[in-house]
This record gives C-alpha cells, structure tokens and sequence, in this order.
C-alpha cells in the first residue's frame, strides 16, 4: 500500500487531496502547522503531523515521523494580493520562504529516500496565475513561476534515479480560503494610485461564471492524476478556468 505525504492540508486544496486518496485506499500523511484530526475521516492509513516548510526542524521532525513515503504533495502556500508599493518586503520575504523555498525544502528532504529506492514523485501546487501576467499578484506569481521553473530542472535532474516531478496549476478557487488569504495582505494598505485597479480587480473576479472556476475536487483529481500516472504531462492544470488560461497562453507562444 502506497503512502502520500501532503503539505497544508488544514482547508483547501490540500485537504480534499487527503480525503481523496484516503478514499482510494492509500496511506495518508497529512501535514498542517496547526494539526487537527477532527477534519478529515478516522482512519488507521491516517497520520496528522505537524509542519512548518519555513523550519528546517519541523520539516526534519516530519519526515521522520512520517517513514518512508511513495509520493510527496507539495500544496502548503501563503496569498499575497496586492500592489507591489504596498507590500512590506517582510511579507515577501515571507511569500517565497512558504511557496518556493519550502517547496524546494521538502522536496531535498524526500529525495535521498525516492533516489534509494529509485522510485518516488514529487506533486508541486503551483497557480495559472503564472499562465499571464494579472494586475496586484507580482509577488505571488513570482513565487509560484520560481516553482515551476525549479519543478521543470529538477525533474530531469532525477529522471535518472526512477524519480518523476510534476506540477499541478489550479485556475481561481472561490469556495477555497485561499481568496481570503490574499485579502489579508490589503490590510497593508493599498496605495490610493491604485484604488480603481483594486476596485476592477474585484469587479472581474464577481463577473466570472460559476462554472469557469477551479474547485477543490478539480485540484484532488489532477494531483491524482499526477501522482499515479506517469504519462501526466509536466505541466497539468485543474479547473476549467485553469485549462482555458494554458490553453491561451500555449496559443500566444505558437
């Protein structure tokens, strides 16, 4: 029986990805910086961990506790919406110590057990926000492009050993806390220049259609996909505004 490990799994993304493989008949190691054993169902393929990607010791004590996996899934991620003058660089600094940093952290702490055995898959949560360049998400996008960059090298680097690394780009997901998350980061105030760019912002996440935007169970199955079957394409995205966006922006590069 094969073991996952998934960072963030306390809401969102991560937590319908533990739920799914659970139901799938997987061991599941669900990590969270505050963990909770109330939200996902009772199960003896279930461990809850705690996990900070910022902390070289959490991410050591994890691992350890863990075993021996078959699957990481990187999905642990801070937002962070808002103009660039009105972002304080320690929240920055904070943005790709959680997106990418810890993304690349977790990934060095699996690899020496994947490379062993020559077996294993790396599963990184990016966005399609990098698909296009969007108003107030300078800092976000950048930190989630440096994951897919890392993600594309880092995979041929370990082909070698029987190891594949994928990414999973999830479109906007309004039933997620993910949106509040970056709403958080407006309480550094906004610029007042920037007022009616923040104003149509918001005015065009209201205008989308319900069904072009990217659910929690899009994003479970396409970490799925991407973790069990090794003809998923590099880049894979989840949602149906996910796959209109690559699509898009596949067309402009033709």
């Amino acid at each position: 029986m094969k073991t996952v490990l998934i960072t963030g799994c306390s809401s969102g993304f991560g937590l319908e990805t533990a739920r799914l493989f659970l139901e799938r008949g997987w061991n599941v190691v669900a990590t969270m910086r505050a963990p909770r054993t109330d939200i996902l169902p009772a199960s003896e393929r279930l461990k809850v961990l705690p996990l900070d990607v910022t902390d070289a010791a959490s991410i050591a004590a994890c691992i350890e506790a863990a075993g021996p996996i078959d699957v990481l899934v990187n999905n642990a991620g801070v937002g962070l919406l808002n103009a660039l003058e009105g972002i304080p660089m320690e929240a920055v600094r904070l943005a790709f110590e959680t997106n990418a940093l810890g993304t690349i952290a977790m990934a060095k702490a699996v690899l020496p057990q994947f490379r062993e055995r020559k077996s294993g898959v790396i599963v990184n949560v990016t966005s399609t926000v990098t698909a296009k360049p969007l108003h107030l998400l300078s800092v976000y996008t950048a930190t989630k492009a440096a994951v897919n960059a890392f993600s594309e090298c880092l995979a041929l680097e370990v082909e070698p050993f029987g190891v594949r690394v994928r990414v999973v780009l999830p479109g906007r997901a309004p039933e997620t806390a993910f949106g509040d998350n970056h709403r958080k980061h407006m309480a550094f105030g906004t610029p007042d220049a920037y007022g009616e760019i923040v104003k149509g912002v918001f005015a065009e996440w209201a205008r989308q259609p319900a069904d072009e935007v990217t659910h929690v169970a899009d994003v479970a199955e396409g970490v799925w996909r991407a973790a069990t079957d090794p003809a998923c394409p590099m880049r894979l995205p989840a949602g149906a505004d996910a796959v209109a966006a690559m699509a898009a922006a596949e067309r402009m590069l033709a």
